[in-house]
C-alpha cells in the first residue's frame, strides 16, 4: 500500500467566498480529501488488525 496520506487541513477563513456561487467550492475539495483519508486510516487499522492475528502468540 502506498505511503498514507497526511491529514487534509481545512480551507482557512479567507479561502472561501461564502457567496455559494462556486462549484466546486473549496469546502468540497476539503471533505472530499478528508473522506479518501478516512477511507485509508479505515484500511489502513484493518490491514494492521489482520497482520497483528495472523502473527503467532509467544
Amino acid at each position: 500500500m502506498p505511503r498514507p496520506l497526511k491529514k487534509p487541513t481545512p480551507p482557512a477563513d479567507d479561502d472561501c467566498c461564502g457567496g455559494g456561487a462556486c462549484n466546486p467550492c473549496v469546502w468540497d475539495n476539503y471533505y472530499a480529501r478528508l473522506q479518501k483519508w478516512r477511507i485509508e486510516q479505515a484500511q489502513l487499522r484493518e490491514e494492521e488488525q489482520q497482520n497483528n492475528e495472523e502473527k503467532p502468540s509467544q
